[in-house]
């Protein structure tokens, strides 16, 4: 058995994988990886175009849409390779992407994940919104990332292109130790989507495992294409599922304190949409706050390590240090 499974969750797909799909199978080495697209139940094209075209793709299909963390989950389960790459279905990977990763993680017992830089696929001189150069966090709970850092999204000079710890790495080409993402428990279901590969990466790092950013693996992320930045939608989402991330991941003694921060901190986002009249957005604030408070009686246990005051990268305020001091790219954080 080859030691990688490259998997690619598809639901009615069809338009990305003909167009990024040949990249994929082109640009991995067939001696390394096995490329798998998981199927969550299409009702295009999609196997045809596969059967079609790609006699080298292996598939697994599934009766319905599980959705992107159970649809993952019920593919590594069906799986059983020593590694396992998530990558979107809206990524064009660069020649030779797979074996720096692949050579990271061989040489490397303790880091359990690792990601390669992600460009931007329509504006490939920058750093894609989604994972940039390697993720991190702030005290607050909120993200960033080596090259992005809120809107502000910078043009790749190579002045990320050393490898280094992070404290996520994007959902978007994720490679992990396939029985460590098992032993942690996968991907969060329960966040249906947006923060879960951050959750699952929390849980690694509580594991006692590094994860790292491998810059001389590039691919090239199309991303934005399930919802809008300005879906209230995709607000819910961020807002609930960043409670349940603190939540869930901070020790009882530590969540409290933090989670009033984060309240005062949204309370602002909210007033923000109510004064420019964006009513949907308001609402969707004021609806994920609602939902986290029914949903995070799910978690019974938390950890007895808080990884926002251990680690000297969680110790920053981005919303001061962005909107008050200005420092808004990576470098000028650190």
């Amino acid at each position: 058995m080859k030691p990688i499974a490259v998997i690619i969750l598809n639901w009615n797909g069809a338009k990305l994988l003909k167009e990024f799909l040949p990249k994929v199978v082109e640009t991995t080495d067939e001696d390394l990886a096995d490329v798998i697209v998981a199927d969550n139940g299409s009702t295009d094209d999609s196997l045809e175009i596969i059967s079609g075209g790609f006699q080298a793709v292996k598939t697994l299909t599934f009766e319905k849409n599980y959705g992107y963390a159970e649809g993952y989950n019920r593919a590594i389960d069906a799986t059983g390779y020593k590694y396992t790459v998530l990558l979107n279905s809206d990524v064009a990977t660069a020649d030779g992407w797979l074996r720096p990763l692949y050579e990271l993680m061989e040489s490397n017992p303790d880091v359990g994940a690792c990601q390669p830089k992600i460009l931007s696929y329509s504006e490939p001189e920058k750093f894609e919104y989604a994972g940039a150069c390697g993720g991190f966090i702030d005290r607050n709970g909120y993200p960033y990332c080596r090259g992005r850092v809120f809107s502000n999204v910078e043009t790749d000079h190579g002045q990320y292109d050393e490898p280094m710890s992070i404290f996520w790495a994007t959902g978007a080409a994720l490679m992990i130790r396939t029985d460590l993402y098992q032993k942690v428990g996968g991907l969060d279901t329960s966040f249906f989507a947006h923060m879960e590969e951050i959750d699952l990466c929390w849980r690694v790092l509580l594991a006692g495992k590094d994860i790292k950013v491998e810059p001389k693996s590039v691919i090239y992320h199309l991303g934005g294409g399930s919802l809008p930045a300005s879906s209230p939608r995709k607000t819910y989402l961020n807002f609930r599922n960043n409670l349940l991330l603190l939540y869930k991941n901070l020790p009882v003694m530590s969540r409290r304190a933090t989670l009033i921060r984060r309240r005062l901190y949204d309370a602002i986002a909210w007033a923000k949409f109510f004064v420019t009249f964006d009513f949907k957005n308001a609402s969707a604030i004021l609806k994920a706050h609602k939902d986290f408070r029914r949903m995070k009686s799910n978690y019974s246990t938390s950890p007895e390590i808080n990884l926002l005051k251990t680690r000297p990268d969680c110790r920053r305020n981005i919303i001061v240090d962005y909107y008050l001091r200005r420092r808004t790219t990576f470098n000028k954080l650190f």
